[in-house]
């Protein structure tokens, strides 16, 4: 009778903890950190996953495009491939994005709720729904896209003379230069 009673004892204080969990103002409060921060910049981090697997699709079917497919048919075929590399891109988004709200729940939220305090969490969500903030993730992805675009434009004269560095040594060590539109050999993992 006695380890039904305990076991009766544990079981309830299993349920209230869990029923405390799941109403928790902290961790409510951390549920809604975690859904103010993700904008913009969420959605492009989304994109660039997809994208980087997408280049990955690139690197293996361009050289296999210009080494199998006749000169002829490589205009129609290329298009063919990018047609279905933006169906693959999309698709691969979606995917991605659609485990975003699950990895944040199981991830994000406990994370944010261990780390900080209840007033600590107040003070980050009276942050994210700031108007400036919100202006501020709105323009983030255009401000970043500016700053990328002179970045490269910055560094472009230095690269290029890398470049040509570089192709200078590889002559020396390989012998020739390549020919002109040689296709490039995919980057080896």
């Amino acid at each position: 009778m006695k380890k039904l009673i305990t076991a009766f004892a544990i079981a309830g204080m299993a349920c209230a903890a869990t029923v405390h969990a799941q109403t928790d103002p902290k961790t409510e409060l951390a549920k809604k950190v975690v859904a103010l921060q993700q904008g913009p910049e969420l959605d492009r981090l989304v994109g660039q996953l997809a994208g980087s697997t997408a280049q990955e699709l690139i690197m293996k079917w361009g050289p296999q495009l210009e080494a199998k497919v006749p000169k002829a048919k490589q205009q129609k075929a290329s298009e063919d491939l990018n047609a279905e590399l933006k169906k693959y891109a999309d698709d691969a988004a979606g995917m991605i994005g659609k485990q975003v709200s699950k990895v944040s729940t199981e991830s994000l939220v406990p994370a944010y709720a261990e780390r900080f305090t209840l007033e600590e969490l107040q003070q980050i969500a009276a942050f994210f729904e700031s108007p400036a903030v919100k202006k501020y993730q709105a323009a983030a992805p255009e401000l970043g896209n500016v700053f990328v675009q002179k970045l490269v434009e910055a560094s472009r004269p230095d690269v290029v003379a890398r470049i040509k560095q570089f192709d200078e040594a590889a002559v020396k060590i390989v012998g020739s230069s390549p020919a002109p539109g040689a296709a490039k050999p995919p980057a080896k993992k």
